[in-house]
């Protein structure tokens, strides 16, 4: 039996929401409609969990790699958006950043994914709307946001230091979210140390449009992260003509 060799997305419900329609569009479907024939997309996205519960839960949701389990071609890391999360007396997710990293590397190397050989990446998280999202946790009964802007950031670059301690590659979804957000608000530039969805900037301008909640991503921010991956999982097969068909698992 020939097994499709497999892009795998695992983290947490960033990526559990790439199988959605939003805005008409599906980074899942379209992903896959782009390496059809050639691989399978698999998403391993679980919402609510940090790198604590995907770590203790990785040799359960992954097998090692043998004859009999396709191998994983491509595997993405999106994991930080929880491990974020401030200790508040009505919060249960927040790991030390210096636990996440510890529990990101170890992810990143753990056996069970090595053993395929695949590209690694490792995606800081997206920026933060925290003028709507910590609006969104109050209403939700937590006594104060959940979530600041400048910490999150900080965990986005702890990722970008494991994947760079690692060997893996980065892909940088926070700064391609946050070019996109300030190419969607007109006058603003990021100058003077302003940070769109922060209280000291006061203004939330394209993360609005892009951030449906503050923290979770839209159609339009699928988008964005759909470009930054796509050319990441291109072989030869991608220039080649039409007709050629080059990589089918099976043939034409």
């Amino acid at each position: 039996m020939a097994l499709y060799p497999q892009i795998v997305l695992f983290g947490d419900s960033l990526i559990q929401g790439t199988a959605e329609v939003q805005d008409g569009f599906s980074f899942l479907g379209e992903l896959q409609h782009h390496v059809i024939r050639r691989y399978d997309v698999v998403n391993r996205g679980f919402s609510g969990y940090n790198t604590a519960n995907a770590l203790k839960l990785l040799p359960e949701i992954f097998a090692p790699a043998s004859e009999h389990t396709a191998k994983i071609e491509y595997f993405f890391v999106l994991l930080g958006a929880n491990d974020a999360v401030l200790p508040l007396p009505t919060t249960t997710q927040g790991v030390a950043i210096g636990k996440y990293k510890e529990n990101l590397k170890k992810i990143a190397t753990h056996p069970i994914i090595t053993s395929h050989n695949p590209k690694i990446f490792i995606i800081p998280p997206p920026p933060l709307d925290e003028i709507h999202a910590s609006r969104r946790d109050i209403e939700n009964g937590h006594p104060r946001g959940t979530r600041t802007a400048a910490i999150s950031a900080r965990y986005s670059e702890t990722a970008r230091e494991v994947a760079r301690e690692v060997g893996a590659e980065i892909v940088d979804l926070y700064r391609a979210v946050m070019d996109k957000a300030i190419e969607l608000t007109p006058g603003f530039d990021g100058g003077a140390g302003d940070v769109l969805g922060t209280p000291e900037c006061g203004k939330q301008g394209g993360l609005e449009q892009l951030l449906k909640d503050g923290l979770h991503m839209g159609g339009d921010a699928y988008r964005v992260f759909y470009e930054i991956v796509k050319p990441k999982v291109e072989g030869p097969w991608a220039t080649a003509p039409e007709e050629e068909k080059v990589g089918y698992v099976f043939p034409d």
